[in-house]
């Protein structure tokens, strides 16, 4: 995966999962912040991290940010 695909998150589902996407590519459903940083990381970006998540601008977080996980 390019580091410069833009990652999206979106909104939690009634379970709680939020889809995660990069670029055209479905990671996975994701339900807490280190789930999203294990699909990156399997997808390619080693250095992903919990503040990298959080700070960097190539993540798009739809339907609330990174501490959002319920509905």
């Amino acid at each position: 995966m390019a580091s410069d695909q833009p990652i999206v998150i979106y909104p939690p589902g009634e379970d709680g999962g939020r889809r995660v996407r990069a670029g055209a590519h479905f990671l996975g459903m994701a339900y807490g912040l280190l789930d999203v940083v294990e699909f990156l990381r399997l997808a390619g970006l080693d250095d992903v991290d919990d503040d990298w998540m959080r700070q960097s601008a190539l993540v798009e977080w739809r339907g609330g940010g990174p501490d959002t996980w319920s509905t």
